[in-house]
């Protein structure tokens, strides 16, 4: 589960880049610069979900190993 969350975010971080590069700076609510921003937008939140299920992966060991040492 641990090598999809990170190959997740690194395929988010790829497309957010490329998409960040389509983004028309002189009217970035138009047209194609809308469809840029909105996946540079889904991007983040894709890495943003998967930094928490990795942080909740890793509060979970640590709560299972420390109910087995009691």
């Amino acid at each position: 589960m641990k090598y999809f969350a990170y190959i997740i975010i690194i395929i988010s971080v790829g497309l957010g880049i490329f998409n960040a590069t389509e983004i028309n700076l002189e009217a970035p609510f138009k047209g194609q610069s809308m469809v840029a921003i909105i996946t540079v937008v889904a991007a983040l939140c894709a890495i943003l979900l998967m930094l928490i299920l990795l942080v909740s992966k890793r509060i979970e060991e640590k709560v299972k190993n420390g109910k087995q040492n009691v």
